[in-house]
């Protein structure tokens, strides 16, 4: 299947949904599980649509600390399984978007060699839990090895380190490329048009009251069944069609800052093991500058911008500190984001760092929320959400063919010097054209990524 980049006109995506016809699917949420979902059910020949009351991305799946991965952490946690699925689906997500996702080497500076023994022992496993799906080997480094990986690193009292291989990517180009892909194979994807209703019989959820938020229209989307992929907005929406719905997300804020590369000038990144709080830390080159996060904050409710506290910069700048040569001060940071993580837990484990990343599907009458997850895995997460529409009879059992469906590239937004600098008028023209963007801040935010890497420019 060959698919092309076109204009996409917004006034005949709308005039699809006045449309009386119903729905096969409706999709909630434009984040990486709902255009996931929707890429899966359009390539399937499904009739769908997908709303977001935001931009594309503009939560979450924008706000990461941009890594395909197996997790590192969750090998350490014995989470074996959800390791594996994971690592599987960075190798196609490297095979299917090449533009976007790439190869990199991680470094662990050690300072005993008890922990350059045991860290290779584990990260060799982490080699072996991904079988042909390996993207590079484990390998011990010398002290002098370390530091030329890792220029910048503190070299007093380094006994080695380990370096292994993982994957980057840019999460709100991802986004924009599922969407563009998601268009194209036929389904209809709309930013800025948000979910206000849902509409209810003795069978279950049957329609979605959706609003343009540019407009005031409104529409009620008749459907076969209702895809529930709002992330940290899940049980919000739950709750339109069962006011007394018990919650199955606990909240966790995970904030990153950006420096300037010059405090660690590497094409590798450094991972920190173990936090004061039980977690690793990155240190990742990314765009011309380094990103070093992320926190986990627990939070009791969601905000649509969200932003990280003094006390979560000043806990990434301390950590780092005992790595780095040069200390990072507070005014060296150039900018610093959160993104919120939605985590399954309908136990409500104390501590959100203890909480497994792995995702579920809940069935409520037709009403199917697919919840928790990563980045790593949203592809594994729509064919679990189409797979269990097609057991409930909601919609055809079908095969999913995206891990074979290269995903579109828009060479505009592809190109990094476009992505690291303000945009000029022919970029956001293209934007608007091709990608969506209908606000300035999605042009700088998501099109670009001018707005995440200075703050003064977002």
């Amino acid at each position: 299947m060959t698919l092309q980049l076109k204009p996409i006109d917004r006034n005949q995506l709308l005039g699809q949904l006045r449309d009386r016809k119903p729905w096969d699917a409706v999709i909630i949420g434009g984040g990486a599980t709902g255009l996931g979902l929707a890429v899966d059910a359009a390539q399937r020949g499904l009739r769908v649509a997908l709303i977001d009351s935001g931009d594309f991305g503009r939560g979450t799946s924008s706000r990461s600390t941009k890594l395909v991965h197996g997790g590192v952490r969750y090998l350490a946690q014995g989470n074996i399984k959800l390791v594996r699925e994971a690592l599987a689906e960075r190798a196609t997500l490297l095979k299917i978007a090449p533009h976007i996702v790439s190869r990199m080497e991680f470094v662990v500076p050690c300072y005993t060699q008890f922990d350059r023994v045991m860290l290779g022992v584990g990260l060799g496993m982490y080699d072996a839990l991904a079988g042909k799906a390996g993207i590079g080997s484990t390998q011990w480094l010398s002290a002098a090895e370390t530091a030329a990986r890792l220029p910048g690193v503190r070299t007093r009292g380094l006994r080695g380190g380990v370096a292994y291989w993982d994957a980057q990517f840019d999460d709100a180009l991802m986004c924009i490329a599922l969407m563009q892909t998601a268009v194209a194979l036929g389904a209809v994807a709309l930013n800025y048009v948000g979910c206000t209703g849902l509409v209810s019989d003795d069978q279950g959820v049957r329609a979605v009251i959706a609003q343009d938020g540019e407009t005031g229209e409104r529409f009620e989307l008749q459907t076969r069944c209702v895809f529930n992929a709002a992330g940290v907005w899940v049980d919000g929406i739950r709750r339109l069609a069962n006011a007394q719905a018990a919650p199955l997300l606990r909240l966790s804020q995970g904030s990153h800052i950006v420096v300037d590369a010059s405090f660690m000038p590497s094409n590798s990144a450094l991972m920190i093991p173990k936090t004061s709080d039980g977690r690793v830390l990155f240190a990742v080159p990314w765009l011309g500058s380094l990103i070093v996060g992320t926190t986990d904050q627990p939070l009791e409710e969601a905000s649509f911008d969200p932003r990280p506290s003094e006390a979560e910069i000043a806990f990434m700048l301390e950590t780092a500190a005992g790595y780095l040569v040069n200390p990072i001060k507070r005014a060296d940071v150039r900018a610093a984001f959160c993104g919120l993580r939605p985590l399954y837990s309908p136990q409500h484990l104390p501590r959100t760092s203890a909480i497994s990343r792995e995702h579920a599907v809940i069935d409520e009458r037709g009403l199917i929320s697919v919840v928790g997850g990563k980045w790593t895995t949203y592809r594994r997460m729509a064919t679990d959400g189409l797979a269990a529409a097609a057991r409930l009879k909601l919609l055809p059992a079908g095969q999913s063919k995206t891990a074979d469906l290269p995903l579109l590239v828009d060479p505009v937004l592809a190109d990094l010097a476009a992505r690291t600098r303000r945009p000029d008028a022919a970029f956001d023209a293209h934007c608007r054209q091709y990608a969506q963007a209908r606000q300035d801040v999605d042009v700088r935010s998501r099109r670009s990524r001018i707005g995440l890497l200075q703050e003064s420019a977002g």
